[in-house]
């Protein structure tokens, strides 16, 4: 791994190795253009949402990315792992504020002592070894992704002892079990290096969850390429908590 490059802690706390994959990004149609009178103030458009679908490992992986994220800044497999990593427009993987990040564990799926909650349970774990004394997290609980199983919580480190600048960082950890492979979406976030544990604000961490809505993993179809129109056109449904009312 580049020495210089920051890679997000629950990263780390995963400990994935990378290497390429193909991936696909389709813009959604962007809203007609309309005249404005001369005399008013210009107007700024609001960027596309983008759909990014990926084949990772045994299934097309979906989820909308934010218009204010760059679909692409890092990318690698190596063997049974797989991750890229997303950061805001004008930021690099050097230097960055937030990062959505993918991963896929090849095979996983098939041990019957790993469920969703267990897989993100492990990475918190992870997480909270690099702050054990600022960590906080906050289950969301136990999700379906069509039939897939998955579970969702919000991790957080007010000061991370094994940086040079003891930032903070939180991160939302959906984990899933696919049909195969274990997959995980995540959307971390810094912040200057606190003697305390991190507030995590579940109504600001479940409006970013929104955010990414779809979330889909869909069979790869043979012989069918981008934009993988199987999975662009599948249907999904809103998620809800154990806390909430259905």
């Amino acid at each position: 791994m580049n020495s210089t490059r920051t890679t997000p802690i629950i990263v780390i706390a995963l400990s994935l190795f990378l290497a390429p994959a193909p991936m696909a990004s389709a813009q959604s149609p962007a809203a007609p253009k309309t005249t404005a009178p001369k005399t008013a103030a210009p107007k700024t458009a609001m960027p596309p949402s983008v759909t990014v679908i990926s084949p990772i490992f045994g299934q097309l992986v979906r989820f909308a990315m934010p218009p204010a994220f760059a679909p692409v800044a890092f990318e690698k497999t190596n063997g049974p792992s797989y991750i890229r990593e997303a950061v805001l427009k004008g930021e690099t993987v050097e230097a960055w504020t937030q990062m959505i990040t993918v991963t896929g564990a090849k095979g996983v799926a098939s041990n019957p002592q790993v469920t969703p909650q267990s897989f993100a349970v492990s990475m918190a774990a992870g997480f909270k070894k690099a702050c054990p004394d600022t960590f906080a997290v906050k289950p969301f609980g136990a999700v379906k992704f069509g039939d897939q199983d998955g579970f969702i919580a919000v991790v957080g480190c007010g000061r991370i002892e094994t940086t040079a600048d003891k930032h903070g960082e939180t991160a939302l950890i959906i984990a899933v079990k696919g049909s195969a492979d274990y997959y995980t979406i995540q959307w971390a976030e810094r912040a200057p290096s606190s003697a305390d544990k991190p507030l995590i604000d579940e109504a600001r961490w479940k409006e970013r969850l929104n955010k990414l809505q779809p979330i889909q993993f869909c069979p790869i179809v043979p012989g069918e390429a981008m934009p993988y129109p199987s999975c662009v056109g599948g249907s999904w449904h809103k998620l809800t908590f154990p806390s909430q009312k259905t």
